[in-house]
């Protein structure tokens, strides 16, 4: 048989680097973007994590995997973690890539200072100390990882910017926009990013006519683009939401729910929330749409009888 294709391979990303820097985060990011995270592996027994190729173990799930290590990880040595490293990349059910985390001994200092963490080589000494120790100890490993992060300067959100832009599939990068009507009455949904409410328009349950239909059906619709503050209200809207989600998608925001409201959650919010959907597809995005209270009881029991 002949080598495996990459997408067919299972994926390891072995972290490690200078304690402080910022590998805890690095594998939170990684397990939110979907893979497999886990810290303080003694890399001794990856080759007994891994199994053999074509083991069960091995043609089992493909997710991809993130393994920490650095010198507070049992049997730490880098000059057998390289080739043995080395050795596994020769199989060819594996792809295996080194990220280290990398960051300036004075900033370092500063982070152990703050947090009042103490250095795993410090062995009571200053933290300075610790710093240079492990600086020389892990030299051979900064040298040899397929890529280095300096994480000197950076925040806790820069680094995690950092990750998804190198580490996320494009499935991962895309943001989850889901926009959703709702009816106040019923009250208001806990997990709204940004909500609108849309009860200053004319509410369509007031005609007869129109009080058993709902925003989906074209009458209604037609009723409300009737009242004037409607087309300046949603182009406002509309330009808000394209403004705002190319920033929230950059911050690394990974689901931005968008809400809107009317009285009972049948005629206007509906309506408005169909209309901002077409609008954020047309502009590049994918949104869910949902309808919470389309199903519910009578909107007469809700939004009173109607006015003589």
């Amino acid at each position: 048989m002949g080598r495996k294709s990459e997408d067919d391979r299972q994926r390891i990303l072995l972290i490690t680097g200078m304690s402080g820097a910022g590998k805890t985060t690095a594998l939170r990011v990684l397990e939110d973007l979907g893979w497999e995270a886990m810290d303080n592996f003694p890399v001794r027994l990856l080759s007994r994590l891994l199994r053999e190729e074509g083991s069960p173990a091995a043609e089992g799930a493909r997710a991809p995997l993130a393994i920490g290590f650095d010198t507070r990880t049992r049997g730490f040595d880098p000059e057998k973690i390289i080739p043995q490293v080395q050795e596994l990349t020769q199989r060819d059910d594996l792809v295996i890539s080194t990220l280290f985390l990398d960051c300036s001994g004075q900033e370092l200092e500063r982070r152990y200072n703050e947090n009042r963490r103490r250095h795993p080589l410090a062995d009571g000494k200053p933290v300075a100390v610790g710093i240079t120790a492990e600086r020389e100890l892990l030299a051979q490993l900064r040298h040899w990882a397929d890529a280095v992060i300096n994480t000197t300067d950076f925040s806790s959100h820069d680094l995690q910017q950092a990750i998804r832009g190198q580490f996320a599939d494009d499935a991962a990068r895309e943001m989850t926009v889901t926009v959703s009507s709702f009816g106040f009455a019923r009250g208001m949904p806990p997990m709204a990013d940004l909500l609108f409410d849309m009860r200053f328009l004319d509410n369509p349950h007031w005609q007869p006519d129109l009080r058993p239909l709902t925003g989906k059906d074209a009458p209604v619709g037609e009723h409300i683009m009737r009242d004037p503050a409607y087309a300046e209200s949603f182009e406002r809207i509309r330009d808000l939401l394209l403004l705002l989600l190319p920033r929230y998608e950059k911050q690394g925001k990974s689901y931005v729910n968008i809400a809107f409201g009317c009285t009972g959650g049948r005629h206007r919010s509906v309506f408005v929330a169909e209309q901002i959907a077409k609008a954020l597809h047309n502009a590049g995005f994918s949104p869910t749409v949902l309808h919470r209270n389309l199903g519910a009881r009578a909107a007469e029991m809700i939004e009173g009888p109607p006015q003589s």
